[in-house]
């Protein structure tokens, strides 16, 4: 019956068909049929895609740059120096002591001006000085950093006072900072290993995915890199004669930092290793591996002819920067990418289920029973 005199021009609708309905399968979601004989069923939700809202990423990355890149491998480099300076002054090798000293001091003393520079004013390093927090990574690296510099400070005063022939106008001060060399030289070489590593447990202990996959690794990694640069420091500035322990402490370091690199990405989610082998780190470290064994082998068997040992030492150092710079870069990539930071973590979640883990909150979800 029409209730329009216009009703009469629409076209003629067909007739309602009766829809067969069919069976979903168990799991639920969007399937069809896939063949006319109904073998198989196909997915009509696509797959899924790593992105993030408004294509921004997952973590936020710091706010870092090189000047902290920098500050990582002066850090290596100024703990690895008061260790060897504290063997020259055991030993009595004044040369390789005088410049373990003043390498210690000038390579903290130039990082400390990265970090400030990195954190914009000078008074917010203070502000970190005013607690003390054990379970906090930075805030005990700060400490660190200013013991270090305190130690390392006052025994490469002596050594210029030694040098100018105790000129330096010191007064009455002279008596008691040489009283002061030994213990603080000790000092600074005791501190020398928490000064050249705790920066990695400071990164991994952040959520940027390569970094956090990183832990409990990485310190050697950065403890190793230390040996082969201030090692390599030794060789270029000293005497042959005297750098025997430098040479040691270089080819130890070359050979840990090869092994500990490797045990670390074996240790690591395969996806989280990617921005270690790709792009700009991945040429970083891997010149860094290069150079590390040609200054290693140099050390080891020519490390007595002068030129070797300097062309030895500059290698070496120029490895662990670039150690440094690759593991810092790399963390940064990784945080461009969805998938370094959700793919690790389906991982661990399934290798949760897998081994039975699954009465707490991480591993929440429906449970498939055997059988």
């Amino acid at each position: 019956m029409s209730i329009s005199p216009y009703d009469s021009y629409r076209p003629p609708e067909e007739p309602h068909r009766k829809r067969r309905r069919r069976n979903r399968p168990a799991g639920g979601g969007a399937f069809r049929r896939g063949g006319g004989d109904g073998s198989r069923e196909v997915a009509m939700v696509p797959e899924p895609e790593f992105t993030s809202y408004y294509g921004r990423p997952i973590v936020k990355a710091p706010p870092w740059d090189s000047k902290i890149a920098t500050y990582l491998f002066l850090g290596g480099l100024s703990g690895g120096s008061a260790i060897l300076a504290l063997g020259g002054c055991l030993t009595g090798r004044s040369a390789m002591r005088r410049n373990g000293r003043l390498a210690a001091l000038t390579a903290a003393g130039l990082g400390g001006i990265a970090l400030v520079a990195d954190l914009g004013r000078p008074e917010r390093f203070l502000h970190m000085m005013r607690t003390f927090k054990p379970t906090s990574p930075m805030s005990v690296g700060s400490w660190v950093l200013a013991t270090f510099s305190t130690n390392a400070g006052v025994a490469a005063a002596v050594e210029l006072d030694r040098m100018t022939g105790e000129r330096l106008p010191l007064g009455p001060l002279r008596p008691v900072l040489h009283a002061l060399e030994l213990p603080t030289s000790v000092a600074a070489g005791l501190l020398g290993a928490p000064m050249a590593t705790y920066t990695a447990i400071l990164l991994s202990d952040t959520s940027v995915p390569t970094w956090h996959e990183m832990h409990g690794h990485l310190a050697f990694v950065f403890a190793s890199s230390a040996s082969l640069a201030s090692g390599g420091l030794i060789l270029l500035t000293t005497p042959t004669s005297e750098t025997g322990p430098a040479r040691f402490f270089a080819v130890a370091g070359v050979a840990g930092e090869l092994v500990a690199m490797h045990v670390m990405k074996g240790e690591m989610d395969p996806v989280t290793v990617e921005p270690l082998e790709q792009g700009k780190p991945g040429e970083w470290l891997e010149w860094s591996e290069r150079l590390s064994i040609l200054g290693g082998l140099g050390a080891l068997l020519g490390g007595r002819r002068r030129w070797v040992a300097a062309v030895s030492g500059a290698a070496l150092m120029t490895s662990s920067a670039l150690t440094r710079f690759g593991v810092f870069w790399a963390g940064k990539e990784s945080v461009k990418d969805p998938k370094y930071t959700v793919i690790p973590q389906r991982n661990r979640l399934n290798k949760r289920r897998a081994a039975g883990i699954t009465d707490d909150s991480i591993t929440t979800g429906p449970q498939h029973p055997e059988g």
